[in-house]
């Protein structure tokens, strides 16, 4: 084979750009690819080293393997801005341990550090009424000594059990201390304020807390000339037959136990059960406190939020609110079934729900100061949020700007400028989406990075 032919199946064999071999002497008449313009910055793969001599076609090779290497390129383009994008938001594992983390982006949204009072609360489901009712019955017989009723406000009355009744209050009427809470042959039997029921016949020489309770209730009736003790005197016989002449009863000047009825203070017939013409006997009526109030069944899981004394606010069906105040805390039970605050329901009737919910329950009393505040309501549900802990004058920021520590702990994504950093954060109270913060750096108008 001549040089000739030898050089012509060399130039067909190797692709462009390939080294050549040559005779010396010789000059190849291929023309060679223009070098990297690295002067230009243009980088390989870029148009000046792909622009081929004049009237010289590219190789096969060489257009396969452009579209490989721009595709790289664009793959590590991708990957350098997707490390940044982590870097700067912490994501997978960011704990907020590089305390000058840079985020030239900045945080998907912000937040400022907020000074607040913070309050710890719970809104539960109430029932407005005017508390639980209470049943007034017949008086036993006079053979028998017990008083015949159940629950505060029992008492007996009536003459031994025997006779007609010949009137009763109507549904809704309020009782007071001295007024009849029904009649017997036409005798008035009067309510008494007091803690327990009269359980014994009261005359000259009786010493007792219940002498002291009678006299306390006749000198408010308006008799005088004793003296209030434990003491009953002949003084305190005296007043009594005043009483008496008062009631049109015969004036004995001694107290038998069905001679009035007892309760705590003045009271509101919630339902009449006998009727006049029958005999004094059984059930006669339910009645209930004259100032309405809240009921709770509370979740024992919040019971830790309620106190004697504890303040909470009881949003009425309207919108319109009023405050309240614990003041009874009854013992855990399953739930009951029915409303204790409605005033419908008698204290012994054994209606318990024993077909629903059977989770434990606290039952919880609020009194409400500002009656008028209640409008007309007589019975209502309501809603209740007890107020557990207040604390005031502290920095709050939102919970989800918290980030967690890989040593434990939470920090701060604090923005300072164009840039970003962590800041350790101690936690104090949770409440309404928000929590209380302190750290170094931690001010009032810090503003913090927050996800969207």
């Amino acid at each position: 084979m001549t040089p000739d032919e030898t050089d012509e199946r060399a130039a067909r064999s190797e692709p462009s750009g390939a080294l050549e071999r040559r005779d010396p002497g010789r000059v190849s008449t291929k023309t060679a690819e223009a070098p990297p313009d690295t002067a230009a910055g243009n980088l390989p793969g870029t148009a000046a080293e792909e622009t081929p001599a004049k009237d010289v076609e590219p190789s096969a090779g060489t257009r396969r393997r452009r579209p490989l290497r721009t595709s790289l390129i664009v793959v590590v383009a991708i990957a350098v801005a997707a490390a940044a994008g982590i870097a700067a938001t912490g994501t997978l594992g960011g704990d907020g341990d590089d305390p000058q983390g840079s985020a030239p982006s900045g945080p998907p949204a912000t937040a400022e550090v907020k000074r607040t009072t913070l309050v710890d609360s719970e809104t539960v489901d109430g029932n407005l009424g005017y508390g639980e009712a209470q049943t007034v019955r017949a008086p036993a017989s006079s053979a028998d000594t017990g008083t015949g009723s159940t629950g505060q406000g029992g008492g007996s009355g009536g003459d031994g059990g025997n006779g007609i009744v010949t009137w009763l209050p109507e549904e809704g009427d309020v009782v007071k201390r001295g007024d009849a809470v029904y009649r017997v042959d036409q005798r008035e039997v009067p309510l008494l304020y007091g803690s327990f029921p009269l359980y014994r016949t009261l005359r000259p020489g009786t010493e007792g807390a219940d002498v002291e309770m009678l006299e306390k209730n006749l000198r408010a009736l308006g008799h005088t000339g004793f003296t209030v003790d434990d003491t009953y005197d002949s003084s305190t016989a005296e007043a009594v037959r005043e009483w008496q002449d008062d009631l049109n009863r015969e004036e004995t000047g001694t107290v038998e136990p069905g001679d009035a009825l007892v309760a705590s203070g003045a009271r509101r017939v919630a339902d009449v059960q006998a009727a006049p013409g029958v005999a004094l006997s059984g059930n006669l009526l339910t009645w209930t406190g004259t100032e309405r109030i809240v009921g709770v069944d509370l979740d024992v899981q919040f019971e830790d939020l309620v106190d004697n004394g504890t303040k909470a606010t009881v949003e009425l069906p309207d919108g319109n609110t009023v405050q309240g105040e614990v003041t009874d805390i009854g013992t855990p039970s399953t739930s009951r079934g029915d409303d204790s605050a409605s005033g419908t329901g008698e204290s012994d009737a054994g209606s318990g729900g024993s077909g629903g919910n059977e989770d434990p329950t606290l039952p919880v009393e609020l009194t409400v100061k500002d009656q008028k505040g209640l409008g007309r309501y007589q019975a209502a549900a309501v809603e209740v949020t007890l107020k557990a802990e207040t604390r005031k004058d502290v920095l709050v920021v939102p919970v989800n700007a918290l980030v967690a520590r890989k040593g434990g702990g939470y920090a701060l994504e604090v923005v300072t400028g164009d840039s970003t950093e962590y800041r350790p954060v101690k936690l104090g109270m949770f409440a309404d989406g928000r929590v209380e913060v302190s750290g170094t750096g931690i001010k009032e108008g810090t503003v913090v990075g927050v996800p969207k």
